[in-house]
């Protein structure tokens, strides 16, 4: 594809001749957007940079940074050497490094005068001590890395030279606390460095207008960087595997499909299998390895592995030693990977912005199409893989919005701030609402931030060790002692890793206090943490009754009724995007698509629309049937893992409140499944229950707050909150703080807060993280409205084709190993399968 001609805002730059000389040795013109964001940045503009994988997003956004550097030339004899010119933010510390790599090779080339240094979190001490003394001109390095560098008193003249800050992938960067953290210490650069231009990059934008925003300050609210977008790019080639064996009606791992996928493999130089967790990274690189007959090099790449174990795997793929390597989100980013010529997806990607970015990892070459396959692990994935590559293909996005900023992450920031310098209130107030996420802070919630980072709060103010910063009197705040400062550095940060809890069986008798007991394994806490006691659940092949959390044990007893109340959540690490899902709800709708599906998938939705009912794009289908001695409502919202799990709870509340004693429930990406001992379709018909009461939307008011009190979760959500404002730390200085400990002193805490200061910061904080990211809220409130009058329910003798899938979920838990185990559940999915077709297939 040619290049397009430059805009008018390119209009008289000329690159200097090492430049021109450079790219003509590569037989390479510089692209039109390249020149146009060169002519911006030289203008005094901060601009945002939307381009396509190959499109030379990279050197685009270093191009001002290099004319800049090599037009001021070497410091001369006996003069200060100038300090960091440009500052360069990475959301990963593989992209930090790969780019040092690949930055290194123009500026070698050139002979440019320009030095260039990751900072990491893996950088030795050693090295960061001496950025300090002797900063190179061009810092790559991480959100992290900035707050701490902004904490140390000498940050005003550390900065005193920046002139740019590049921000890549800046979508994944924008939309969690990190990216508020970030936005906060931009300010703050902004502050120090009032003509500081900064430049993002991204591939992949649903809203430009929120992120041109987020990269100037927010003064009078509106102001927005300027925008560059580079049209075209080689169209993917995006197949859909077609697999010669059965499609199955459920589960994850795509085990079905990895004959063809390895068949895949061999016929390709190197192939990138991304998946969404990393167990089904373990499992599928397993998989491979077992049917690797021509002794192929395979690697696995996931965040839990040793960083020396990744940056072997990431040095292979630079030299072409690999010919396959299974990753999670790990490598999803704008990294240039070698000759990697295919992309396998394994399972939906859940949304087509993430579609769109790891397909983006082949080829990396603007004028070549990319590759990839996706290999859907069940018949719903069959057609969200569908769904996701037309949007593909229309070049719909679907990165998620920006949130308002997170106030534990304010509390962090204002700590810092102190840190660095005494400040005033009234200043960094103005300096706080420069960030777009907290352009709306309203200065009351400021002033209480500050008071909860100056005592903890009223109901904390007692305790002195709470006490961070003071109020001098000049009327300025600062630290209270010089060690609060070094806490501050050793807990900095919002990426807060996902604690295990022993499961522990309990001696406890009725009545009395909770005893330990044997050990039976670790069970992640977010699993734990919605339960209520009460609630049986399956683990290790064993139905246990959760009797509650102490400190990080979770204790147990033996269930008496053998059936699992909450036996597993469904689905992978992503939930389906709103964008996927509604497209999904349109193709289930539109018999007209079917055509496009394998044959398997489109019979099955024939059969199921001759057996029971197939929901149109705003209807929710509700189904009743028996089995088993058993009665069951199975619904379909298609809004995704996390709204479906709060739906079940609240689901399930007001079920057991018109006696229809519900027994579990269990919730995938597309519908929910609850089973009791009553005829729910009987007492349907009978008026006893109203499915537009069930549904009504307001569940989410006492329900909501009733189940919110009930469980764990707030509590375990605080522990996050608290941890991310420092009121817990976990590292001190010569230590780490225990889980165990960490769990202590936040419960403790929480329950303080809750009973003498119901609105503390802190815990405004914790419902709001319950709200959006675990709970779903607003996603679910938009569902219930959409199916307002639009609930269609078929009572019907059996299960039907649809309700299959979620089904088989129940009581799902792999027992690895045994293969008696996944016989049996083979077997049960059989029975399913045969009694939900009839003899149709």
């Amino acid at each position: 594809m040619a290049t397009p001609p430059p805009r008018p805002s390119s209009a008289g730059i000329e690159l200097p001749k090492p430049f021109l000389d450079w790219f003509a040795s590569k037989g390479w013109q510089p692209r039109a957007h390249q020149l146009d964001l060169l002519a911006r940045a030289e203008a005094g503009k901060s601009t945002l940079l939307i381009a396509p994988t190959g499109a030379g997003k990279t050197l685009a956004g270093f191009l001002p940074t290099l004319v800049d550097l090599a037009r001021r030339g070497r410091p001369k004899p006996g003069t200060r050497k100038p300090g960091i010119h440009t500052l360069y933010i990475s959301p990963l510390k593989a992209l930090a490094v790969d780019i040092h790599r690949n930055l290194s090779m123009p500026v070698d080339e050139m002979g440019l005068p320009v030095e260039i240094e990751t900072r990491t979190g893996d950088t030795p001490q050693s090295r960061r001590q001496r950025q300090k003394l002797n900063p190179p001109d061009i810092l790559l390095t991480t959100p992290e890395q900035l707050a701490l560098l902004l904490s140390h008193k000498d940050a005003e003249s550390f900065f005193a030279d920046l002139r740019h800050v590049v921000l890549d992938e800046l979508h994944s960067l924008v939309t969690s606390k990190r990216g508020h953290l970030l936005a906060l210490g931009l300010a703050r650069l902004h502050r120090l460095r009032p003509g500081l231009k900064a430049i993002g990059l991204s591939a992949t934008v649903a809203e430009p207008d929120l992120l041109r925003q987020w990269l100037v300050p927010q003064r009078t609210g509106g102001e927005m960087a300027e925008l560059v977008t580079v049209a075209g790019g080689a169209k993917p080639e995006i197949t859909i595997l077609e697999s010669r064996e059965r499609v199955p009606w459920s589960g994850h791992s795509a085990r079905y499909a990895m004959a063809e996928v390895y068949e895949a493999i061999r016929q390709h130089r190197t192939t990138l299998l991304f998946v969404n967790t990393r167990s089904q990274a373990e499992l599928l690189f397993q998989e491979l390895w077992r049917i690797n007959e021509d002794s192929l090099p395979i690697a696995l790449h996931h965040g839990s592995l040793d960083v020396s174990q990744r940056r072997r795997v990431e040095q292979a793929m630079q030299t072409n030693s690999l010919r396959a390597i299974v990753a999670t989100s790990t490598l999803d980013l704008g990294i240039d990977w070698g000759d990697v010529d295919l992309v396998v997806h394994v399972g939906s990607p859940k949304g087509a912005s993430r579609l769109a970015q790891r397909i983006g990892r082949a080829n990396h070459r603007m004028d070549e199409a990319s590759k990839a396959i996706l290999v859907p692990a069940n018949r719903f994935e069959v057609m969200e893989c569908q769904a996701a590559l037309d949007a593909n293909y229309l070049g719909a996005q679907d990165t998620p919005p920006l949130a308002e900023g997170a106030l534990d992450v304010l509390c962090q920031h204002i700590l810092g701030m102190a840190c660095s310098a005494p400040f005033r209130a009234d200043d960094l107030y103005s300096e706080v609402t420069m960030a777009a996420p907290y352009a709306n802070l309203p200065r009351e919630t400021f002033d209480r931030a500050v008071q909860f980072v100056a005592h903890g709060g009223y109901a904390l103010q007692s305790y002195e060790r709470y006490a961070r910063i003071r109020r001098a009197k000049d009327g300025t705040w600062r630290v209270s002692h010089p060690s609060v400062a070094q806490q501050y550095r050793l807990n900095c940060g919002t990426i807060i890793e996902a604690p295990m809890l022993n499961i522990r069986l309990t001696r406890q008798r009725k009545g009395g206090p909770l005893r330990g007991g044997p050990v039976l394994g670790k069970i992640e806490e977010g699993f734990i943490e919605s339960l209520v006691p009460g609630d049986t659940f399956l683990f290790a092949g064993k139905v246990l009754q959760f009797e509650g959390i102490r400190e990080n044990d979770c204790f147990v007893s033996k269930a008496s009724d053998l059936n699992a109340k909450v036996p597993a959540y469904a689905g992978g690490k992503f939930p389906t995007t709103t964008y996927l899902s509604e497209q999904v709800r349109r193709m289930l709708s539109d018999p007209d698509q079917w055509r496009r599906l394998p044959h398997q998938v489109s019979d099955w939705l024939r059969i199921q629309k001759a057996k029971s009912a197939v929901p149109g794009p705003d209807e929710l289908l509700v189904e009743t049937f028996p089995r088993a001695n058993r009665f069951y409502m199975v619904a379909y919202p298609f809004e995704g893992r996390l709204a479906h799990q709060t739906l079940c709870m609240l689901l399930t509340r007001r079920l057991e409140r018109a006696k229809a004693r519900p027994l579990g429930f269990v919730a995938s990406d597309y519908a929910v499944a609850i089973w009791g001992l009553r005829d729910m379709g009987a007492m349907l018909r009978r008026g006893e229950i109203s499915l537009a009461g069930l549904f009504d939307q307001d569940m989410l008011g006492d329900d909501l707050e009733a189940w919110l009190d009930e469980s764990y979760l707030l509590k375990r959500t605080f522990r996050s909150c608290a941890t991310i404002a420092g009121l817990i730390e976990k590292r001190h200085p010569g230590k780490e703080k225990s889980g165990r400990q960490m769990t202590v002193s936040a419960d403790l805490i929480y329950d303080v807060l809750r009973s003498h200061e119901p609105d503390h910061i802190l815990l405004q904080a914790t419902r709001a993280d319950a709200r959006g990211g675990l709970l779903d809220i607003e996603r679910l409130g938009d569902m219930l409205a959409r199916i307002r009058g639009h609930i269609v329910h078929r009572d019907l003798d059996m299960i039907s084709p649809l309700a299959v899938p979620v089904m088989l979920e129940i009581g799902k838990e792999p027992v690895h190993g045994d293969g008696a185990s996944e016989a049996l559940m083979a077997e049960a999915a059989d029975d399913l399968i045969r009694d939900a077709l009839g003899g149709d297939l």
